[in-house]
């Protein structure tokens, strides 16, 4: 079926691109694998990897992105939805990461980690990816018409950030290039963009057309 499809390749379009720069970034001594796997910290996580993005998509892409394309200006209503899904995520970071799902705890590592720096650039940059984010997913939902590949690319994303910051500890703190996690920095704004990039040319050239 077709959303399976976009949820798998959502996933895939997120993950491997994120996957790959933690393997970087490993390879040059910035992170380093742990020696130990907490098993149920990760189910936690894969639990959020599913609920969050059901929740999340049909929250911003479904309701608010969903009324703003009402008004016929595209564009303004993807930027509105992405602005409102990164100030949401920036004001609603925790004093600690939850194991709680709710509507608003998406992405909430990154937004956690806001806190943590003092550098401007890097809260800009943290900024920018969370907006990035936002547009990506608003795009794919745009593009597509359905909700589908957004809830993909939202779950490949946390799912990618998560495995990773169980498996590996950071070594160097490299700021702006990189925050606490694989979703905060340049480096990850990046990457981000990079999967834009790849989303944009599958809708193209590799998704079979609509019957």
């Amino acid at each position: 079926p077709r959303w399976s499809r976009d949820v798998f390749a959502g996933i895939l379009l997120s993950a491997i691109p994120l996957l790959c720069c933690g393997a970087l970034l490993i390879a040059f001594d910035v992170y380093a694998f742990r020696h130990s796997f907490a098993w149920v910290r990760f189910s936690k996580m894969l639990g959020a990897a599913i609920a969050v993005p059901l929740i999340e998509e049909a929250f911003f892409r479904g309701i608010v992105l969903g009324a703003l394309l009402k008004t016929g200006r595209q564009y303004m209503s993807i930027f509105a939805t992405s602005a409102i899904f990164s100030v949401i995520h920036f004001l609603k970071a925790p004093e600690r990461t939850s194991t709680i799902v709710t509507w608003a705890s998406g992405l909430n590592s990154i937004a956690h980690s806001f806190g943590q720096f003092g550098n401007a650039t890097m809260l800009v940059s943290a900024f920018a990816t969370l907006f990035l984010i936002g547009w990506i997913l608003a795009d794919a939902r745009v593009l597509t018409r359905s909700l589908w590949l957004p809830i993909g690319l939202h779950a490949g994303w946390i799912f990618a950030s998560g495995t990773f910051n169980r498996v590996a500890r950071q070594e160097t703190l490299a700021l702006p290039w990189l925050g606490e996690n694989l979703l905060v920095g340049i480096v990850p704004l990046g990457v981000t963009g990079l999967t834009w990039v790849i989303m944009r040319a599958w809708l193209k050239y590799g998704r079979a057309p609509k019957a």
